[in-house]
């Protein structure tokens, strides 16, 4: 079966573990837009832990703070595993395209607003669900001009989930420092700022491009 243009390149997807999970989902009645619907709850349930933090301390705050930084792994697992059903197992639907996309942009913004509101920067947190936002943006316009899906970084969605995932690992050890959201903070400026240079370098790659 030959590869969708607008499919992001995992190495993952070659690895003996993942592809056993594929053939055990293709096995089921699971199909692949719902592991995408899935993937939306399990960012629902991050930005959620992510916020329920920002209000709790001691242990609690160090559980939540776990539980998110698992949550944002399980939404890049439904991440993985929805394409390979659909693709590899040969289980696409019609409407795969809208659940392949729309999942992902409000994961997107569930994970970043619930951090920053988690770390008492709202504005923060918003303006990096905005960045990512972009950058989904300029690499479907790209696709749709017929230059192909850009899925360069320096902030693509992995690189913005293993981001936020270390900073919610790090951030359960703050109080060591006597800190408290200090690393969730930063985390969202690095996610809002080098989102905002993929955007520019995805832009400028485009321009290149059409330019000949």
């Amino acid at each position: 079966m030959s590869e969708p243009e607008n499919r992001r390149p995992l190495a993952s997807r070659q690895t003996g573990w993942a592809n056993r999970i594929a053939t055990w989902l293709a096995s089921t009645r699971i199909t692949p837009n719902q592991i995408s619907q899935a993937g939306m709850v399990t960012a629902l349930l991050a930005g959620a832990c992510f916020w329920a933090s920002g209000s709790t301390g001691g242990f609690g705050r160090e559980l939540l703070l776990l539980a998110a930084a698992g949550f944002c792994q399980l939404r890049l697992l439904c991440n993985l595993f929805d394409g390979m059903v659909a693709v590899e197992a040969g289980r696409g639907s019609p409407d795969g395209g809208f659940w392949n996309e729309f999942p992902d942009r409000v994961s997107d913004m569930l994970i970043l607003v619930g951090l920053g509101l988690g770390a008492a920067a709202p504005t923060l947190g918003w303006a990096s669900a905005a960045m990512a936002l972009l950058t989904a943006y300029i690499r479907e316009l790209g696709l749709n001009l017929g230059q192909g899906a850009d899925f360069s970084g320096p902030m693509a969605k992995q690189h913005r989930m293993a981001v936020v995932t270390a900073a919610a690992l790090l951030a359960m050890f703050e109080p060591l420092w006597g800190g408290h959201s200090q690393v969730l903070r930063i985390a969202l400026w690095i996610v809002t700022i080098g989102a905002a240079l993929t955007a520019l370098r995805r832009c400028w790659r485009l321009l290149v491009k059409l330019r000949g």
